[in-house]
């Protein structure tokens, strides 16, 4: 029989210095990792979804109002109103604007945006804006998170089933779960090289549905704009697969308005030979419609998709293009942006208050007086409707209205 193993003075050494180690591993790990930097304050009770509103109020007036200079647009996400202000992403209560949750890291913010009913929080770290946090919008708790390499500056847009990160070189798609479906562009680390159809290009505007998408670059050796429809979700996440490619030529300015189903809808700025347009093409980038468009488009022009149309925000007027085929339905002049929809009407932001649509005509119906203490409110003003509040984003400012 074997003698029984003794333990030393040696052996007791050794493991003290063993886990003296994994203390000190430990806490390097925390001070140099992203948890020191980060603070979470979940809700104590989770925002309740507001209930559609059936009428259009006669007045509004200002609730509350927060800093959100990191969002494009208000962001309504599981019945909270979303902010991003510097290095905090806070979901506030729509009707008092009090905070019911808040999400903190020790960088600012590139960008909040609402996705499938949560807030996707993009922060910046030595590969640019990739650290990606995804927050139920209710309660704030973390759900998804994922780290990429990116450009210093992003633009974010989703389209109900994907969600795009666009930069001046690269572009990811990401799905519900941040899983990336889908790399563009500049790639600093190719596993495979050579699978990007080209390299070096500049990434000027982009778009998606859940079955296409479509960009528009400038690449090194090209005389204009080409617009590159993609499927956003190929079977290897690395390698595009690019359905059709369609050189626009000299047309710095152009922009994707929006991609239905298959379609993509591009804004065409003027030439010394063509006036300006709004040209569709089809699921392989073949042109499929053209429709006169306004020549002196702002640089800060934008849209809003509803259910029916896409109000698309030219800098004075509000273009409402039917999202089957793109065709201009109506246009609206002197608004300050493209509005949204409340109880089946749009509304649109105006000099003074807020302009009542109907949806199918266009049709001024009434106003609503809105106080804007700034006489000249930076544009675009841009709206969500929750419920019975509407919300305004002012420049780096949210507006509550109820």
């Amino acid at each position: 029989m074997l003698a029984p193993e003794r333990r030393t003075r040696a052996d007791v050494f050794a493991a003290c210095a063993i886990a003296l180690l994994v203390v000190v591993a430990a806490g390097a790990v925390w001070f140099t990792g992203d948890a020191r930097g980060t603070e979470s304050v979940t809700a104590s009770t989770p925002a309740v979804p507001a209930e559609t509103a059936l009428t259009v109020p006669d007045t509004l007036t200002e609730s509350w109002r927060a800093a959100s200079g990191a969002t494009a647009a208000p962001v309504a996400a599981g019945g909270a109103v979303v902010s991003g202000a510097g290095d905090t992403v806070t979901g506030h209560d729509p009707e008092t604007g009090s905070a019911l949750w808040s999400y903190r890291r020790d960088r600012a913010l590139c960008g909040v945006i609402g996705a499938w009913n949560t807030a996707v929080a993009v922060y910046p770290d030595d590969r640019g804006c990739g650290q990606v946090t995804q927050l139920d919008g209710s309660t704030g708790v973390r759900q998804a998170q994922r780290s990429s390499d990116a450009d210093p500056s992003v633009t974010l847009s989703e389209d109900g089933t994907y969600l795009t990160s666009r930069g001046d070189s690269r572009l990811e798609v990401w799905r519900s779960d941040l899983v990336r479906t889908l790399e563009f562009g500049r790639v600093d680390a190719a596993v495979n090289p050579g699978v990007q159809p080209r390299s070096g290009c500049a990434l000027l505007s982009s778009g998606s549905s859940s079955s296409r998408l479509a960009v528009l670059e400038s690449c090194p050796g090209e005389d204009g704009v080409r617009l590159d429809i993609l499927n956003p979700a190929p079977k290897d996440n690395s390698e595009p697969e690019e359905f059709g490619s369609t050189l626009l030529g000299d047309v710095a300015r152009a922009a994707v308005l929006g991609v239905s189903g298959e379609r993509t809808a591009v804004y065409v700025p003027g030439t010394p030979t063509a006036a300006a347009s709004v040209a569709v093409f089809d699921g392989s980038g073949n042109e499929t419609a053209r429709h006169p468009a306004p020549a002196d488009v702002s640089p800060t022009a934008t849209v809003a998709r509803t259910a029916s149309f896409i109000s698309w925000w030219t800098g004075s007027t509000v273009i409402a293009l039917r999202t089957t085929d793109f065709t201009p339905l109506w246009s609206f002049p002197d608004a300050l942006g493209p509005g949204a929809v409340m109880a089946g009407q749009v509304l649109v932001p105006v000099e003074g208050g807020i302009a009542v649509l109907d949806p199918v005509t266009g049709a001024d119906l009434r106003r609503i007086p809105v106080d804007r203490p700034d006489s000249t409110p930076p544009r675009p003003v841009t709206t969500t409707v929750l419920g019975s509040v509407v919300v305004e984003q002012r420049g780096d400012e949210l507006v509550a209205l109820r």
